[in-house]
């Protein structure tokens, strides 16, 4: 399609929309035509959102298609309001994740990592990284995300890496990095340590191990108690409290510790508990972090039993070689024979796995690389505190994100992998560290060039970390970093609040100095129809990409959009799909019937000066107010509640009602009139493009290129704005009593199961000359869209025998019944209808007698229940009148 007629309305409509042609030829354009880019509104005010990068570790989920339609959404809106919008799209190397991916296809073809050393082993891990980058582009262009791509990053690439190093650097010179022998979180199965929030506890059924250990001088024993027998061959102690009298004077004896036959000390240390269990703890310093700080209180040996793979190692003795579990059931086993085992009991308890693998983590001593992070944290609370911190959005999750930073420990940031950003240090055969942003020449203390890099890698977190300001060139003090930082909003899942969310504000506030975003709108997970997680193993997972190819990207897209709350989980129903596919055939329907009532109307014939009927102010004032509340919920991130306005504007307002009493004006001959439609259909289905463009961005662009516009695209053109000319509430006033009129007419119909193909007498009694003008100017559509042969409208007409009626505010409505019902059925309808309106009129009542209500309601409130008190009493009155008449 040239440039030239993607300019020109295009009034010819097919009879069906097809999302698939459209949705390629849409996204084409837009990334030829550069529309996505930011930076070109210098003097505009700037709009910032980064994509939390996804791994690249596989596809999209439907989690994703959710987390970046919401962006997607701010950032189209924001563009039409004229920001210099920019949403950076990238990903994310995710270390210990892509390497088991890695490793596992590695293995199907019989080959290791160690195999092809590590160089080789990269070269693998990079083409999975741009096999499954570039199928994740595929995927946002799928999903229509408006993505700057002139920008996108990567966090191995060579900016971020820069950013890594320097990060690293000044934190270890500021000695907030530290290198340290201390108990981690350790996956045998990947054999690399992890952080605390990598490790998932479940509720584990185990055992409780009671061991008696014997005292040297064979003067009885002590009994500890454990879940993990196989970790008492490291053990160096068994601790008491010291003011327990049950243990005070063995304090500095001797134990054996069966099967090995180590003594070890009874030490006295008041971290335990002496109403918990024995009173007696068994104390591993090398496999328990608790015990870890008992033994460096007491300067006892660290005896590592175990080697990285969970295997026991040389210091278990006999056991070496054997798996941690295996090695568990023989030492059970080996303790009943001793006759030390004491008892063994049922024990439901909490083991760690990995987030990852799914190993169960083990307590292990090793040396790793650690950032200090009270400082930092320290900084992120006092900014939170003082109010120069980030809102939360819904305000409930900051509790939740101070209460992980004001306890938060020492963070393990080094990986035993070989994928990720290598540790920036490196080791003199002299013994010198040298940390530094570039591979040194030579240790600067001995002069020696045989220097070795640290193998590990960083913890993936600690470059994420750094996302919102890294990825706009920092360190470097770029034009982007000045323009478009700090950003605007972070959109992301209650789950990574710790892993990503904390660490991105306490990294920004200490080598930025400013918060990384104004706001962090959570949402939750979207889980299955029946509320349940998406997993592999319940197979209950969707893709977003068979919802596209079965409803289109619009229809996933309002779908998944407008269930959403902030904060709270959503359920995935094919059924909601379906709905919101239906919705935008309804808006394509719509459009093209107005499309094919203007012929030859260009958006300079637009005019809305003229003679404008109430229809017309009606629909124009309803317009107005759905631009207000559509931008007022976007800004305050309530996508639910905007999806609900859209679709009752859209499908209710102006499908239902002014595009039907718009033929009458369209059909009648009068050249003006149709030219005033015309106008007011032109405008409305404009403005309604633009305000559902962010959410259904291809229907919206393709039915906009039919409708006489100005603009290239729709994605540039101005975001609506409510006129002042257009406010009528008068309009609003008739617009309902002519629509409460037609509804009543049709659910009589309804009732008594008469056809609109059969005409019908109708009588109006209106209450005041003001209503009866209303309904004159309505006869032509009452006559329509009623089917009445005769129609009769007055303020002093008597209800005819044996006839039906209904209310509504401000006329009765008399049917003639000849032929359509008898007088005991209407009676008893009306008796029905009188039961509601007493209730109605009594639920008011006694709450406007609530003292309490009245006290604390405001006066609008409690005006607004005396006036709907006064209309139910109204109507009320005229049924007993109704029902009077007919029984008498």
């Amino acid at each position: 399609m040239s440039e030239q007629e993607q300019k020109q309305p295009q009034t010819a409509m097919p009879t069906t929309y097809d999302p698939k042609t459209a949705e390629a030829k849409w996204y084409e354009y837009w990334l030829k035509s550069n529309v996505f880019e930011a930076g070109k509104r210098p003097d505009a005010e700037t709009y910032t959102i980064v994509i939390p990068p996804p791994n690249v570790t596989g596809m999209l989920h439907i989690g994703h298609a959710l987390d970046f339609t919401l962006q997607d959404i701010l950032i189209r809106t924001k563009r039409m309001q004229g920001f210099d919008a920019l949403w950076l799209p990238g990903s994310d190397h995710a270390g210990i994740a892509t390497q088991t991916k890695v490793e596992q296809k590695l293995r199907e073809e019989g080959v290791s990592r160690y195999d092809l050393g590590r160089e080789k082993f990269l070269d693998k891990v990079w083409e999975w990284k741009e096999l499954y980058a570039n199928t994740i582009r595929e995927q946002w262009a799928k999903m229509g995300f408006s993505l700057d791509y002139s920008r996108e990053r990567f966090t191995l690439d060579e900016g971020l890496s820069k950013a890594v190093r320097e990060v690293f650097v000044r934190l270890y010179e500021k000695g907030l990095i530290y290198r340290g022998k201390y108990i981690i979180n350790w996956d045998p199965a990947a054999r690399t340590a992890l952080s605390d929030i990598e490790v998932e506890y479940k509720e584990v059924q185990g055992a409780l191990y009671h061991l008696n250990y014997p005292l040297k001088d064979g003067s009885g024993f002590i009994t500890v108690a454990t879940t993990r027998p196989e970790t008492m061959l490291g053990d160096t102690a068994v601790a008491v409290h010291p003011e327990d009298e049950r243990y005070k004077h063995l304090i500095g004896k001797m134990l054996v510790l069966p099967i090995i036959g180590r003594e070890i000390p009874v030490v006295g240390d008041e971290y335990v508990d002496k109403e918990f269990g024995s009173g007696a703890v068994k104390i591993t310093p090398a496999h328990d972090p608790n015990d870890f700080e008992v033994g460096r209180r007491h300067d006892l040996p660290q005896v590592l039993v175990m080697d990285e793979s969970g295997k026991m190692n040389e210091n278990a003795g006999k056991y070496q070689g054997l798996d941690r579990f295996d090695c568990r059931k023989q030492i059970v086993k080996d303790m009943q024979e001793l006759g030390v085992l004491a008892r063994i009991e049922e024990h439901v308890h909490q083991v760690g796995h990995s987030e990852r693998s799914g190993a169960v983590v083990e307590p292990y001593l090793s040396t790793q690389w650690f950032v200090k992070m009270k400082p930092l944290a320290d900084a992120a609370i006092e900014a939170q505190k003082s109010g120069k911190g980030v809102h939360f959005v819904p305000d409930r999750f900051e509790k939740i994100y101070l209460h992980w930073i004001e306890n938060v420990r020492d963070w393990c940031i080094s990986r035993q992998l070989w994928w990720g950003h290598r540790v920036p240090a490196w080791y003199c055969e002299c013994g010198e560290l040298i940390v530094s942003c570039e591979e040194p020449a030579a240790c600067p203390k001995c002069g020696g060039t045989h220097l070795r890099q640290d193998e590990d890698v960083l913890d993936t977190w600690f470059s994420s970390g750094l996302w919102p300001f890294s990825t706009l060139g920092w360190p470097e003090d770029s034009e982007d970093l000045k323009r478009f930082y700090p950003t605007d909003v972070l959109v992301t899942g209650y789950d990574i609040i710790y892993f990503w969310v904390a660490r991105m504000i306490f990294t920004a506030l200490e080598f930025t100095d400013q918060i990384p975003f104004k706001d962090v709108l959570i949402h939750g997970l979207v889980r299955d129809s029946e509320g349940r997680k998406m997993s592999k193993s319940l197979g209950n997972g969707v893709d977003p990409l068979e919802v596209i190819e079965k409803y289109g990207a619009d229809a996933m897209r309002y779908m998944i959009s407008t269930s959403s709350t902030p904060g709270q989980d959503l359920r995935f129903r094919w059924e909601r799909v379906e709905q919101a596919r239906n919705f935008a055939n309804k808006i394509w329907n719509a459009s093209r019937f107005a499309l094919m009532n203007m012929e030859g109307f260009t958006a300079a014939d637009i005019d809305l000066s003229g003679d404008l009927s109430a229809a017309d102010r009606w629909i124009l004032h309803r317009l107005n107010e759905t631009v207000r509340d559509v931008t007022r919920l976007i800004d305050t991130y309530e996508f639910g509640e905007t999806g609900r306005l859209l679709y009752n504007f859209i499908w209710d307002d102006l499908c239902d009602w002014y595009i039907e009493l718009a033929k009458l004006p369209l059909y009648a001959g009068d050249a003006a009139a149709k030219k005033t439609t015309q106008s007011v259909l032109a405008y409305v289905l404009d403005n309604t493009m633009r305000l559902i463009h962010p959410f259904m961005p291809f229907i919206s662009e393709e039915i906009w290129q039919h409708l006489p516009h100005q603009g290239d695209t729709i994605v540039l053109a101005a975001w609506p704005a409510a006129e002042a000319r257009f406010e009528a509430p008068d309009a609003v006033r008739e617009m309902s009593l002519l629509m409460d009129t037609i509804r009543s007419v049709r659910n009589i119909r309804a009732e008594v199961n008469v056809p609109m193909s059969k005409k019908i007498e109708l009588l109006i009694k209106a209450d005041s000359a003001e209503t009866l003008a209303a309904l004159q100017r309505s006869e032509v559509a009452l006559t329509r869209m009623c089917g009445t042969s005769k129609l009769e409208i007055g303020t002093g007409i008597a209800a005819p025998d044996k006839a039906m009626s209904a209310v509504v505010s401000g006329a009765e409505l008399f049917f003639p019944l000849a032929g359509l019902i008898d007088i005991s059925q209407e009676i008893a309808r009306l008796e029905k209808e009188l039961a509601t309106l007493n209730a109605e009129v009594e639920r008011v009542e006694k709450k406007l007698a609530n003292a309490g209500f009245v006290a604390k309601a405001p006066a609008k409130v409690i005006e607004e229940e005396k006036a709907k008190m006064q209309d139910y009493a109204e109507k009320r009155d005229k049924v007993l009148a109704r029902i009077s008449e007919l029984k008498g």
